[in-house]
């Protein structure tokens, strides 16, 4: 071992949502991830547009100040694609070929399944494995995305003073983080659970079994429509009412006739969601249910959940088991901690 070739640099993890930029970065100190540098940065109101980028320029002052103010010195990110945004097809190959000759074959299959020019696309594949009944072949998971969608993040990560590292897809993200909350579930390793990422406009569902996602969905549905009727019942700004809904100031008349009809509607999602999936699997029931996202911190939103459910439910925080560094604080951190999922299964590219 060479004492003296530093280390590969630390990526920073960014989650570019509809209504804000999450930057994360992480470290290892003995054995444990710990949290260097964080920071959530708000986009000014169809900057992002569920989940695809309008303003460049925007976005791209939103990450600089987010970094600025995280303190990370880093200058590389790793980010992602939304869902909608790529097509993920599993075909089998031959085990035998070598990996150029893999991706030749690849772009060749790629064809058949993707409805875009072939050289509008950015493409990547990983092995997932030999097929269980054919030892020769090996299964194949394809994920291709519109360049356009890749170029537009890379862009804004640019403008931010950002060096894109590495592009994934939210889904693989939040499998990734997935593996810092395995520990906090109360069911068994191979168990069918249930992620719902209820964010600010889009609601997405994985469910994974043994730890791999076996179903991805995604609907338009989030906080911003508490948010919305926030403004319109209270005459408040947007950054206002997004302001009010964290920090607490309303009437008291918005509990019962704001949140939680509004709580009622997310339950609602999540269950129809969940009925999408059950229609189009060999599957009935999930074990258990995670929320993450914004939405996720609503309190007493786990307890309806289970209780409209019969599922067990839990709020996701994949930094349960870290350390912070002294410039983080711990406060504010474990409220914004479901909703850095994706920052979280970004950061962790920096040790894959």
């Amino acid at each position: 071992m060479d004492l003296f070739t530093p280390k590969a640099p630390p990526l920073i993890g960014v989650d570019i949502s509809s209504t804000a930029v999450k930057l994360l970065q992480l470290g290892q100190v003995g054995g444990r991830y710990r949290v260097e540098h964080y920071a959530v940065e708000p986009l000014p109101p169809n900057a992002v547009v569920e989940k695809n980028i309008v303003e460049v320029e925007a976005v791209g002052e939103a990450i600089r100040r987010a970094l600025n103010r995280s303190g990370a010195k880093t200058k590389f990110a790793a980010a992602a694609v939304a869902g909608s945004a790529v097509i993920t097809k599993v075909i089998p190959m031959p085990g035998d070929l070598s990996e150029d000759d893999m991706e030749a074959q690849i772009e060749v299959e790629a064809s058949q399944y993707i409805p875009y020019p072939i050289e509008e696309v950015s493409l990547d594949f990983e092995v997932l494995g030999p097929i269980k009944d054919n030892p020769d072949m090996v299964n194949v998971l394809l994920a291709a995305s519109r360049t356009e969608n890749v170029d537009l993040r890379v862009a804004a990560l640019d403008l931010g003073g950002l060096g894109t590292k590495v592009m994934d897809v939210e889904a693989f993200a939040m499998e990734n983080a997935f593996k810092l909350i395995a520990d906090q579930l109360s069911v068994p390793k191979d168990a069918v659970i249930a992620v719902v990422d209820v964010g600010a406009t889009m609601t997405t569902l994985i469910v994974l079994k043994n730890q791999r996602t076996i179903y991805s969905r995604e609907q338009v549905f989030g906080g911003k429509q508490l948010t919305d009727e926030v403004m319109r019942r209270y005459g408040l700004s947007y950054e206002e009412a997004g302001l009010a809904k964290r920090q607490g100031g309303l009437p008291e008349s918005y509990e019962v006739e704001v949140l939680e009809p509004f709580k009622e509607a997310m339950v609602q999602q999540i269950s129809r969601l969940l009925q999408f999936f059950f229609a189009g699997s060999e599957y009935g029931r999930v074990d258990q249910v995670v929320l993450a996202g914004g939405c996720a911190s609503i309190s007493g939103i786990a307890n309806l959940v289970e209780e409209h459910l019969g599922v067990p439910c839990i709020v996701a925080n994949p930094l349960a088991d870290m350390s912070l560094s002294g410039r983080v604080q711990a406060q504010t951190l474990a409220q914004d901690a479901p909703a850095l999922m994706i920052a979280c299964g970004l950061a962790l590219r920096s040790y894959d």
